[in-house]
This record gives C-alpha cells, structure tokens and sequence, in this order.
C-alpha cells in the first residue's frame, strides 16, 4: 500500500542526517468530501496515510525528526469534536520514535484558538507566537515561520493582530465574502481570508536568524504552511506578503530551500535567487490505497525528498 518511489541515494554516501515529512491531513470524522473547487478529500482516510507514514518512518531508523507542515484536522470537523480530532492526530505523531516538529496553518485555527491549539502541538515557543528555529546539526538551520501571525483566524477578534488582518483584508479584497477570489487579478488573489502574513516582529527575528546563520556558515532551510514563491504555488495559496518574506531571505546566501504546504497538488520552482521551493502534496487528498509523505536525506551540497506514492521525489542542488 505505501509504495516507496524508487530513489538511488547521493553517490551511495550516506546523509548527514534524516527527516521526516507530511502535509495537510487535516483530519475529520466525517464522509469524504470535495474542495471548492471540486477536487475529492478523504476525510477519514488521511489518518492512516499518517499511521502509515509513522510506521515507516519508525522503520528506517535513522530519521531524527520529522515535520508536520500544518493543518492536521479539517475546517468541517463538526465544532464539538475538534479537540478530541486535534488530539487523535497528535497521538498518531507521538508514535513517531522521534520528535515532530509542527506548523499551524487555517484548517488548524478554524478548529481551535491559539492559546489552546500551540500546548497540544508542544510549541517551543510562548506568548501565542508560532515562529521558531533549531540547528540539528552545526552545519543546518531550520527557520519555522508562522504565516498566520497576522490573520483573521486564530487570534481573539479584538486581538491587534486580527485588526490588521481585517485591515488588509477590507483594503485588498472588496468581496463581503473575504475567502472569494472573484473581481481579483493574478497574485492579488492571494488576499483572502484563509492566507495571512508573517508580522513585523517575525520579519526582523528572520533578519536576525539569517544574519547569525551566514556568521556560522550555516546552510538554512525555511519552513512555512503557505507557499513564499509564485512559481511554485496558486496565486491564491500565498502568503499575503510572501514578497516581504523573501526580501529579507533574498538578502542572505544561507537559506537554499523553502519547504510549504497548504497548495494540496504540490509543486516545484527555483526563484531568481536560486532559491528551491518545494510545496508538498497533502495528505488528504489521498484516495483509499495510495499515501503522501516522505523523508528527507541531507547532505552538504544538496538535499533529496524521497516521497512515496503520490509525493513526487526531489532531488534539489545547492548552488555553490
């Protein structure tokens, strides 16, 4: 059932460490379902691709983490069982013989508010705030943004930070439906009420993190729920400011890879920078039999996803 597609590692070495991936499961106990725009979601489904993705990445042996890249239950989880969903997934996580590190994306605050929602996910983080970083090895970084660190979700109504985001909102999208795209044209579809933006704070904390990773010459590798390049991504998929975002990463050499969900089908892009982008397929989306997850062997000079049935391996080379 979990097939995983043929992938011939680097020169036969051996990486410098491992870990695991998966995206979107967004889990809920009801029939399956269709997205807006008509694609089939298997709601009771993506628990076991994650079961399964557990299962093997326990097998290999040699993963040392593993990422979640955001929405672990369903925004039509019915409202009086999103705590018990969110907790069945996390159970199914700490099965993992390792730590999973996880992002929150909207499915995840249409189910529960952020001061309930970071304790479950064991965020390392305090004061609601969902960015953060480590160094698994002294060569590595990983960035985790929070793209919903402005947002209309998640934050109590009258929290500054959801006032923004309604701001925003209210001036770039004149739909009284703000999750409709309808009258906007090209990335200006990006400003609905599902997306949201990496604040002020966040962007001068990145500024920080990159500065301190070139004095170490450390390769870094960002991690975000939505999507930071249009290449790689529908206009509706991306961060409100991802252009922001990446004016701060563009400044820098060390970031190689950025690493997203949230665009279900998946994809793929080199920005002007040289920067590699990769949107990882979801989980929900998964027909009975077939699964979407992967890990990632890494390696000086370059990093190879080895994904399984419907996550497509990618095999990305840093520039020197």
């Amino acid at each position: 059932m979990a097939s995983i597609n043929g992938f011939v590692r680097v020169q036969g070495k051996e990486p410098l460490f491992s870990f695991g991936v998966i995206s979107d499961v967004q889990y809920a106990d009801i029939p399956d379902g269709r997205s807006f725009l008509g694609v089939p979601r298997y709601y009771r489904h993506s628990i076991q691709v994650l079961e399964r993705a557990v299962k093997i990445w326990n097998s290999h042996q040699k993963l040392r983490f593993a990422f979640n890249l955001g929405d672990i239950v369903d925004g039509f989880c019915p409202k009086g069982e999103s705590l018990t969903a969110v907790q069945k997934v996390v159970k199914e996580f700490e099965k993992f013989d390792s730590p999973t590190y996880h992002l929150i994306g909207n499915h995840c605050l249409y189910n529960l508010p952020r001061q309930d929602l970071l304790p479950l996910l064991n965020f390392p983080t305090v004061d609601g705030l969902a960015y953060y970083e480590f160094s698994p090895i002294p060569d590595y970084r990983f960035v985790v943004l929070d793209g919903y660190d402005i947002s209309a979700i998640g934050w109590p109504r009258d929290h500054p930070k959801a006032a923004e985001a309604l701001r925003i909102l209210q001036e770039k999208n004149p739909n009284p439906d703000k999750n409709s795209p309808q009258g906007l044209v090209g990335l200006e579809r990006r400003f609905l009420m599902f997306n949201g933006a990496v604040g002020r704070e966040q962007l001068e904390w990145l500024d920080a993190v990159l500065i301190d990773s070139t004095m170490h010459a450390q390769k870094v590798v960002v991690c975000s729920h939505m999507p930071l390049d249009p290449g790689a991504a529908t206009p509706e998929a991306l961060c409100w400011n991802y252009d922001e975002v990446m004016e701060v990463i563009h400044k820098y050499n060390c970031v190689k890879v950025c690493i997203a969900g949230h665009d279900h089908k998946g994809g793929y892009s080199v920005d002007s920078h040289g920067i590699h982008h990769r949107v990882l397929e979801a989980a929900l989306e998964c027909p009975p039999g077939t699964d979407a997850f992967g890990y990632v062997d890494v390696y000086h000079d370059r990093i190879s996803l080895i994904g399984t049935d419907r996550m497509v391996n990618t095999e990305i080379a840093f520039d020197s």
